[in-house]
């Protein structure tokens, strides 16, 4: 079940972010990776990191391995960060996924540039941007995979409250 979970959200990242390629700010999939490093552990985090990252440079035309090598090391990472600290407060969250996309970010621009595969006008203001931004967005997954099992609860007990009334 947890694969498959896994898989579902990192499947749903790639054609989210593939749908917004045009925005080109903010990795969704990388947001997913870090998610799940820090849900499931280290190795989580890099096996879906590299999966990710390939599957996303396969679609999106670009050199394949690229985004893999940031992704799995950002995963990598995330999973260590949430084994060894207590990382359930939105702030250190927050850090976290700044934290790894900073590194994710910097592992992408720095391999273009170096293999002349693209020239940045500014690397430095995109990659504090992109990292903002899935800072941001993994905060705000964070709090919805949160509530997700207490509004499955709420959900249940007022289709019971419905069912009780019904029949009695």
């Amino acid at each position: 079940m947890k694969a498959i979970s896994v898989a579902a959200l990192v499947l749903g990242a790639v054609l989210v972010q593939s749908a917004l390629s045009r925005s080109g700010v903010g990795d969704l999939v990388l947001v997913a990776v870090v998610a799940i490093g820090l849900l499931h552990g280290r190795v989580a985090g890099l096996l879906t990191g590299a999966a990710a990252g390939l599957l996303q440079d396969a679609l999106g035309g670009g050199m394949i391995g690229l985004s893999g090598l940031g992704k799995s090391v950002a995963g990598y990472l995330a999973g260590v960060a949430g084994t060894q600290f207590i990382v359930t407060q939105w702030m250190s969250r927050g850090l976290l996924f700044l934290g790894a996309s900073a590194l994710n970010s910097a592992c992408f621009v720095g391999l273009s540039m170096l293999l002349g595969l693209r020239r940045y006008a500014n690397p430095l203001l995109e990659i504090v941007t992109q990292a903002v931004v899935n800072a941001a967005a993994g905060v705000l997954l964070f709090y919805a995979i949160e509530f997700l099992p207490v509004g499955r609860e709420r959900w249940n007990a007022v289709l019971e409250r419905r069912r009780k009334r019904r029949y009695h």
